[in-house]
């Protein structure tokens, strides 16, 4: 059954009313075809004129769907030989961090990416894409490896951040955050990384200081969610709305900002409605931002994106 969002309450209606319709004509053979027509007609508009004028808040919704496609999804639709690797050989293994090798179009690349689950076994066991410092660690240790082997790197960012737990702060969570983003910066291969849900602070950086970063259109990408950010300046959660409306997270606001490289369509109605479609559109998103990479070699590359990242800060200060 299809989850619909606040939002979409009157999307959600009409596409009722049309299913009711369908049923009607499957039990009595009465043919009702052209109310059927019309009322999807109307509510493909809908959809449309909707998702052409969601607000920041609702846009933060839409990237937290939970029927949107995760890492583990586009791992497989798009990555072929998938072959995972596991911890960060000192502590343990983070399944909130997926990282592993494989072919990405005839290509040997390293992966990362930021995984949420899909139910509730799957979110228990990832951590709800909230990851530890031995995640952090394992993402170092695959990008390093990555440049040891000339191997491309490509990252799926979905994570509202880093886990906040005394755990993670007891084993060293900041460190083990800059130090994964330290190692983005070094990387000797070419490195694009796809915000595809969420981009939640240092915790989704940590796998995003890369070449090109590309992000869906209906994803956020910020320094903190929205109720983490109303929650400090207001005491309130429940002005979340406003926080994202002042957060510029949405992926026009960042493209503006020059802080992501390029935006990639969504289907009408946003990437949970059609997920073969999203992962197809970013699969070649990826291979384009990919391909000028190849021909530049480590210390041109490791120099460009030093010059990328500091340029953000020059820009900001201006």
């Amino acid at each position: 059954m299809r989850h619909f969002l606040d939002f979409e309450k009157p999307i959600a209606e009409l596409e009722g009313k049309v299913e009711e319709l369908r049923r009607t004509t499957d039990a009595g053979g009465i043919d009702v075809a052209e109310e059927v027509a019309k009322l999807r007609d109307k509510a493909e508009k809908l959809l449309a004129a909707t998702y052409a004028k969601l607000t920041p808040w609702q846009k933060a919704q839409v990237a937290r769907h939970p029927e949107r496609p995760k890492c583990l999804d586009y791992v497989a639709g798009l990555i072929e030989e998938w072959t995972p690797l596991a911890g960060d050989r000192a502590f343990a293994d983070d399944a909130a961090v997926i990282g592993g090798l494989g072919r990405f179009r005839g290509r040997a690349v390293a992966v990362l990416g930021t995984e949420k689950g899909r139910d509730t076994d799957t979110r228990v066991k990832h951590n709800f894409g909230m990851a530890k410092p031995e995640g952090y660690r394992k993402a170092r240790r695959i990008m390093e490896l990555a440049g040891r082997f000339g191997l491309p790197i490509l990252s799926f960012v979905d994570t509202s951040g880093a886990f906040p737990g005394i755990e993670a702060e007891a084993r060293g969570q900041a460190e083990a955050i800059a130090r994964s983003i330290e190692a983005g910066l070094d990387a000797p291969v070419p490195f694009v990384a796809t915000v595809i849900g969420e981009g939640g602070s240092g915790g989704a950086i940590a796998l995003a200081a890369a070449d090109r970063v590309l992000m869906l259109q209906h994803a956020i990408y910020s320094v903190i969610s929205p109720e983490g950010c109303a929650s400090i300046l207001w005491r309130d959660a429940a002005l979340a709305p406003q926080a994202a409306e002042a957060l510029r997270l949405t992926a026009e606001d960042l493209k503006r900002l020059a802080l992501i490289d390029e935006i990639i369509e969504e289907p009408v109605g946003g990437a949970h409605r059609d997920g073969a479609a999203t992962i197809a559109a970013v699969g070649d998103a990826v291979a384009n931002a990919l391909e000028p990479l190849l021909a530049l070699d480590g210390p041109t590359l490791k120099a460009r994106r030093r010059e990328k990242f500091l340029d953000m800060g020059r820009s900001a200060v201006a």
